[in-house]
């Protein structure tokens, strides 16, 4: 794997400009959807990587029960269309591990909490089309539509 790295780094501006083009497509696209918040991006940032392009959905609901039904149904919504998603992230201090070492619990970070109960990772690699894109805006724009 360190030679596929070494390889990738010869065409790293390459790749940074096809992640930022698909990242821009979502951007136009996605922020007509009333209910999705799209990734932040700092002001003092010059140039993202885009590694993974993570919504939000349902973070507007009342309580956190139908918080995380608003984000499930979401995600049902593109499995049922053959389209990957998954949930991003899990807050850390829920994790065993910390529950265990440092006696974190649910409640202690709550904006943390609301991320994680309320993010989707959605499909993104360098050759995503403008067609997949759009496929993605409509069955999500139609799920929040269902939720």
């Amino acid at each position: 794997s360190a030679a596929l790295g070494v390889a990738q780094m010869s065409r790293i501006e390459e790749i940074i400009a096809k992640r930022q083009r698909v990242a821009d497509m979502y951007a136009e696209r996605l922020s007509k959807i009333p209910g999705v918040r799209l990734p932040y991006i700092a002001p003092e940032v010059t140039r993202m990587s885009w590694f993974v392009y993570v919504i939000r959905v349902g973070f507007d609901e009342p309580t956190p029960e139908r918080q995380e039904a608003v984000r499930n149904h979401v995600m049902r919504c593109f499995q049922e269309n053959n389209i990957g998603c998954r949930p991003y992230f899990t807050p850390i201090h829920l994790q065993p591990f910390y529950r265990e070492l440092f006696g974190f619990k649910e409640g202690d970070f709550p904006i943390t909490e609301l991320a994680g109960r309320t993010s989707i990772a959605i499909p993104f690699h360098n050759n995503l089309t403008k067609e997949e894109v759009d496929c993605v805006a409509e069955v999500l724009e139609e799920a929040l539509r269902t939720a």
